[in-house]
């Protein structure tokens, strides 16, 4: 019989998973304090939603270039100017299908079978899974307190030294981390992995949430930088599945060739409420106000808990805490949270292979209820533990 390709074997993406078995068990009745994934609860904003109705009422929705429609591209290069004082041409600018779609062009773009990456550990499950199913290799560094939880170009070129790498991937702010860099330390990164001759991939999806420090584009330091970004986060439109990658001159029309056969194009619809969204500050703003709130409450309340290990919470909305004041396997310490109190989280296996079971990440993208809800669950549910 005919047997799954080894390109398929990689490891499941266990926040998916989590949240299968929360659905799962909230159609089962049980009410469950959803905190597994990165998902806003906010709806888009409102005049996201109004163009996409008046698209819907007044146009026929089809195919667009494979870059996307020339008035996102055009969004996006005015978002770079207002936000970074940086100038992108948008001919540079190619809008996706969600930042997943970007990696994957990213990947296809720039690097062959059998090339090797550098990414953090820990660090985004997605990054590693995608890159081994391509056949390209992840190298897994590990971060800790005495860089920030960050690479640095010590480190990068230490792994460089022991077999040539082809590029890094760097997120900041960081999943699950929530940590950030800062701009001098993103530009250090970036200028020598332009020494070594590296692509640099740079994943700003979480820009816009930042609650400590400055952030940065790694298009301020280097026009060879390929930047991914997203409306799902900041933007509140997971469900929209639209995104955007900057690329260097270099890349623009390969990558144009692979995403006119893999996606043909973004979806229409996405891309005129995505072109608008830019102009929703204020609502947006409101939004990110309280995540600041449920951040302030997860600091105050976690170390409360014994949650006394926490990485610092400088952007996104995760807390990445250790669990080994209650337990050495964080994926049975999640697996009895979600059955026996409610709460559903993700373990740290999913972001970091060799530490991770001594993790596990809160996402607090939620309403301040279901925030304030769980951890008067866990304070009521953490005693009872065997």
């Amino acid at each position: 019989m005919p047997h799954p390709s080894r390109r398929s074997e990689v490891d499941p993406f266990l926040a998916m998973d989590v949240m299968a078995r929360a659905n799962a068990l909230e159609a089962a009745g049980h009410e469950i304090l959803h905190m597994e994934v990165g998902q806003p609860g906010a709806n888009a904003p409102a005049r996201a939603i109004a163009a996409a109705q008046a698209a819907l009422a007044h146009g026929r929705l089809g195919y667009t270039e494979a870059r996307g429609l020339p008035m996102l591209r055009s969004a996006i290069a005015d978002h770079y100017r207002d936000t970074y004082g940086v100038d992108v041409p948008d001919g540079r600018i190619l809008a996706t299908t969600g930042s997943s779609a970007g990696f994957n062009l990213a990947f296809l773009g720039a690097f062959d079978p059998g090339d090797r990456i550098a990414i953090a550990a820990p660090g985004y499950p997605a990054y590693r899974n995608i890159l081994k199913a391509l056949g390209i290799i992840p190298v897994e560094i590990e971060v800790g307190a005495d860089t920030r939880w960050a690479l640095t170009p010590e480190l990068l070129e230490a792994a460089h030294r022991e077999a040539p790498l082809k590029g890094v991937l760097v997120a900041s702010p960081a999943n699950p981390t929530g940590t950030m860099m800062t701009p001098d330390a993103l530009k250090a990164l970036v200028r020598a992995c332009d020494d070594m001759g590296l692509w640099f991939l740079s994943d700003e999806i979480y820009h816009g949430l930042v609650f400590n420090g400055r952030q940065e584009t790694a298009l301020a330091f280097s026009d060879n930088a390929i930047v991914l970004n997203s409306f799902s986060k900041y933007y509140c439109m997971t469900g929209w599945r639209i995104g955007w990658m900057v690329l260097p001159e270099a890349l623009v029309r390969p990558v144009e060739r692979i995403a006119q056969s893999l996606y043909i194009s973004p979806p229409e619809l996405s891309q005129r409420a995505a072109a608008v969204a830019f102009e929703a500050t204020a609502e947006l703003e409101a939004i990110k106000a309280g995540y600041a709130m449920n951040r302030e409450l997860l600091l105050k309340r976690l170390p409360a808990l014994g949650f006394t290990e926490m990485l610092p919470v400088d952007g996104a909305f995760y807390c990445y805490a250790s669990v080994r004041p209650f337990s050495n396997d964080s994926v049975a310490f999640a697996e009895r949270m979600l059955n026996e109190a409610g709460i559903a989280a993700t373990p740290g296996p999913d972001f970091d292979p060799v530490n991770g079971r001594s993790y596990i990440r809160f996402s607090f993208a939620g309403d301040n209820a279901v925030i304030e809800k769980a951890m008067t669950r866990l304070e009521e549910w953490l005693p009872g533990l065997a």
